[in-house]
């Protein structure tokens, strides 16, 4: 991991066309901005973490009887 400082209003710069910014510090939070091609997928960690836990969670969910008889209807 590439561990930088920036100040408000630095940037770093990956590859040719992805800029991250810092926008402003606030109370211990700091805002970043983030230019990227629109084909480039953003999502905040977190977000990935809670979709994987559901996922998890709803596949448990399912009884074998189920997916037995999704099976079965499926192959008609």
């Amino acid at each position: 991991m590439l561990v930088l400082a920036r100040k408000l209003n630095e940037s770093i710069v990956i590859g040719d066309n992805i800029i991250i910014k810092v926008i402003a510090i606030e109370k211990g939070v700091v805002k970043i901005g983030i230019e990227a091609p629109s084909d480039i997928t953003i999502l905040r960690s977190e977000l990935i973490a809670d979709v994987t836990e559901l996922n998890i969670a709803a596949s448990k969910e399912i009884k074998s009887e189920s997916v037995t008889l999704l099976s079965k209807i499926l192959r008609r």
